[in-house]
């Protein structure tokens, strides 16, 4: 396989921590994504106990549906579209912050999305030849209410040893400062891992964080640039690197798809929040073991 990046752009990245690359995917392939989300959402019946994805890092929250979606295609909800009671205030359409977090395994639009020769070219030529799919999220970002992400690094919920994740997140819609796009520390890849989201056991032990570093991460957004793209780019994310979102004050959704990958050599240990059954193997994204 061909080198998809150039010398400029691995260098940027390997300066950076962070590189968009326009015009990675083609209008065809977006709208095909958002059409099986939206079914997705469409099929899906929320109940009265429906998890609400919390996007404050103190206050995340870990019930047994979000502890075990490592294996499962599941609906998360904003936390402005439920009441005290736990009740949608609006339509479900508009209601779910994001879907998580195999359906690239799980389901074939988004396997056909994930899975591809350009894909895992842009892994190898960033250093990650043995690039395995471990977690995939459909973010709406929903008009008006559309969570904020507090800044973080992404090995803190995705560690191995050594250090391997990496975040490819593509932008299903444009993304801007009006609609809350992402935000980045460029050259911070290169700080100290902060802590750790563990689990305490089994799912009804719970998570916690553990703190191994007390450099703060950079002020949002004072000390973060905003990545500001249009659809169809790819933004590739070192797992270390400090990054994002403020809440979405827009009439318009931000629609994102985002793929972590991992190496298959790195050890995962079990005590990540996010756990796979031995019945589902992690696949690499180049389909050699296939």
């Amino acid at each position: 396989m061909g080198r998809l990046l150039d010398d400029a752009q691995i260098a940027a990245f390997d300066r950076d921590g962070v590189l968009a690359i326009e015009g990675f995917v083609g209008p065809e392939a977006l709208a095909e994504l958002r059409q099986r989300a939206n079914d997705i959402v469409d099929a899906w019946e929320p109940t009265a106990a429906a998890t609400v994805f919390t996007t404050e890092d103190q206050q995340r929250r870990s019930n047994d549906e979000f502890l075990s979606s490592g294996g499962r295609i599941w609906c998360f909800l904003e936390e402005g579209a439920v009441d005290a009671e736990g009740h949608l205030t609006r339509d479900k359409s508009l209601a779910v912050n994001k879907i998580g977090h195999a359906q690239h395994d799980l389901d074939d639009v988004f396997e056909r999305f994930s899975y591809t020769d350009d894909l895992a070219g842009v892994a190898s030529d960033i250093g990650l030849s043995d690039a395995v799919a471990l977690q995939s999220m459909y973010i709406f970002k929903q008009p008006g209410i559309g969570g904020e992400v507090s800044c973080h690094q992404d090995v803190t919920f995705l560690y191995t040893d050594p250090l391997s994740v990496t975040g490819f997140w593509f932008a299903v819609e444009d993304a801007t400062l009006d609609n809350g796009c992402l935000w980045a520390a460029p050259g911070r890849h290169r700080d100290p891992l902060r802590r750790q989201f563990r689990r305490r056991g089994d799912n009804d032990a719970g998570t916690e964080f553990v703190d191994l570093d007390p450099t703060p991460l950079p002020a949002a957004p004072d000390d973060l640039v905003p990545l500001e793209v249009p659809a169809g780019t790819l933004v590739v994310l070192d797992g270390r690197l400090p990054h994002w979102s403020d809440v979405n004050r827009s009439p318009k959704s931000r629609h994102a798809y985002t793929l972590h990958c991992i190496s298959a050599g790195a050890d995962y240990p079990d005590w990540n929040w996010l756990q796979r059954g031995e019945d589902m193997p992690l696949r690499r994204l180049d389909r050699s073991d296939r």
